[in-house]
């Protein structure tokens, strides 16, 4: 009979229950005293508990995260301009429930795509949609997908994304395809969808890297509005960890 319960699960995918009854047959001394109807409901909570995890692997594997950042692990000091109050506001939806954009600019080093991708990391713990790319290979895939005849199919894809993270902006001058696609992504998704823009490059010099003054115009104001700008200052944590590394091989 159990066998046959095992199998009716695998046929329904429902592996949450098969997992916690076979607890519940190992261990029959704990769920004893539990009524039939507790005992359901247990496996029952089991399953959604186990598809919402799934859920949850499924979205930080598809954002493709940079690094394996996680916000309890950033480092606060008054010399990196970072206050934990003003992350732990960001670490809820209320933002991107406004679609709102987050601008993170700062030298080489600073920890800009660590804290993006910690921010954008919790948010899929809380069941949004991300997707981490360098602008340079973006545009290459608009291009790429123009050739191809897929643009339309991967312009979808990309304004679906509750949070697109976009790093290495500003990196090198935009040519004039790459300018109209951008804007084509950036206005499809303004309004509804939010943004992380990250920047070794300081804002006031995004509208000459962008060129074209119509195209610039429009696409900044699309993403500065109403947006929140992080500055993050300080030491290279690069070569801040570097340097301890060193100083412990020396020790």
């Amino acid at each position: 009979m159990i066998n046959t319960i095992n199998q009716q699960l695998q046929l329904l995918k429902l592996s949450g229950i098969k997992q916690a009854l076979k607890q519940q047959l190992e261990q029959p001394n704990l769920y004893q005293e539990q009524s039939f109807i507790e005992r359901i409901s247990l496996l029952l909570t089991h399953e959604i508990d186990t598809r919402e995890q799934r859920k949850i692997d499924r979205l930080v594997r598809h954002a493709k995260f940079r690094l394996p950042a996680q916000l309890n692990q950033l480092i606060y000091s008054p010399t990196r301009n970072i206050e934990k109050a003003q992350i732990r506001n960001l670490s809820q939806n209320s933002w991107l429930n406004l679609h709102q954009n987050i601008l993170i600019t700062g030298a080489t080093g600073c920890g800009k795509t660590y804290l993006a991708c910690a921010l954008g990391h919790e948010h899929c713990l809380q069941g949004k949609s991300v997707y981490y790319i360098r602008l340079k290979e973006l545009l290459e895939s608009l291009f790429l997908a123009q050739a191809d005849g897929s643009y339309r199919k991967l312009l979808a894809k990309l304004i679906k994304y509750d949070l697109l993270i976009l790093d290495d902006w500003g990196l090198e001058p935009l040519s004039a395809q790459q300018r109209g696609d951008l804007l084509e992504l950036i206005d499809a998704r303004y309004g509804y969808k939010s943004h992380i823009i990250i920047s070794q490059l300081p804002q006031e010099n995004w509208h000459e890297m962008i060129g074209e003054s119509t195209h610039a115009d429009a696409i900044l104001d699309r993403l500065i509005h109403g947006s929140i700008k992080l500055n993050l200052k300080g030491e290279s944590i690069r070569k801040q960890l570097n340097k301890l590394t060193d100083d412990d091989q020396l020790s």
